[in-house]
């Protein structure tokens, strides 16, 4: 990667979250102990809903793939975090003389970060219809999301977001950054990259800009639109026990959904003019840390099925009845 005064650039410095030295120690337990949790938390989700034979239902499947998606997710991020708050410089590059290495770790960080967070964002939108066939359509439900279904439909999200990573990746590291290489961030996320280059800007904010309304608006408003479907034919529903149920089954998901949408938009559809570099970090450190721990003890306080199949899993007598899916 070249600039006009044809400078190579050989590696990225991070400049991390905060410029305050003292606070490192405690930001490294901070994460460290988020990024246990987040394993533990997700791992946990993973086997109960794996070993129990009651949870081998669509919804469940759909909800191992998010478990193990934000696994994925943070372990792009967060390991690297943790050794850059125990580094006085936070280079991303790998030991050796080779010029396109440390421009390569780079973009695969990127890349990674780009496409588990876009599939994130698919697979939210077909939990969300998941919900909508179940509570809207049951009769069909068996149809709608067979087996063979619920497969092409995780699929398809997994393949989108790689895909559309790969286009916003190429785009942003085709730019010029002119010798530039301090990157007010604490890892190589596209906005930041973007305000690095010296050149050419236009075309990959413009890139960023569709990539948003193909990742973020479209399946948000499908999302929306499931949800005010379902919210009509809840209150349809003569008895308060079958409101109750079917609204149980689906706060959860909204929960994850306002906690990963609501993030992910304020650094993304943001005005970048009204948004200082500080505000952006917090905005990445809150999707990136914040909701991943959260999710699966959303999912799993709220869920007798989940608590169920946890108490199976530890060895302990059941004693709450587990709820039927459709």
């Amino acid at each position: 990667m070249t600039g006009g005064n044809d400078t190579i650039i050989m590696e990225f410095t991070l400049l991390g979250l905060f410029h305050h030295p003292e606070l490192q120690p405690l930001l490294f337990l901070t994460f460290l102990t988020i990024y246990i949790l987040t394993l533990m938390g997700n791992a946990l989700v993973i086997l109960a809903t794996v070993s129990d034979p009651v949870l081998h239902t669509p919804m469940y499947f759909f909800l191992r793939n998010l478990a193990f998606l934000e696994i994925c997710y943070t372990s792009v991020t967060i390991p690297k975090m943790l050794v850059n708050l125990l580094l006085e410089k936070k280079t991303i590059s790998f030991s050796g003389c080779h010029r396109d290495i440390s421009l390569a770790r780079c973009m695969a960080q990127m890349y990674l970060f780009l496409a588990f967070g876009i599939t994130e964002c698919f697979l939210l939108t077909v939990m969300s219809y998941d919900r909508y066939v179940a509570i809207c359509l049951p009769l069909h439900y068996p149809l709608l999301m067979a087996k063979r279904g619920c497969i092409a439909m995780v699929a398809t999200s997994w393949a989108g977001g790689f895909i559309v990573s790969a286009i916003n990746t190429m785009s942003t590291f085709q730019l010029s950054f002119c010798g530039h290489q301090d990157i007010d961030h604490f890892l190589c996320e596209m906005p930041a990259m973007v305000s690095l280059a010296c050149a050419g800007k236009g075309q990959a904010q413009i890139v960023m800009s569709v990539s948003c309304v193909f990742t973020l608006v479209c399946p948000l408003s499908l999302i929306v639109l499931s949800y005010a479907r379902i919210l009509g034919t809840v209150l349809n529903i003569p008895s308060t026990a079958g409101r109750h149920k079917a609204f149980s089954t689906c706060s959860s998901h909204l929960a994850v959904v306002s906690l990963f949408f609501g993030t992910v938009i304020s650094m993304y559809l943001r005005p970048r003019s009204s948004s200082s570099v500080g505000q952006l970090k917090t905005s990445s450190v809150f999707y990136i840390t914040v909701t991943p721990v959260l999710n699966p003890i959303i999912y799993s306080l709220r869920n007798k099925e989940v608590i169920c199949a946890l108490r199976k899993m530890m060895g302990k007598d059941v004693g709450v009845q587990a709820l039927p899916e459709q």
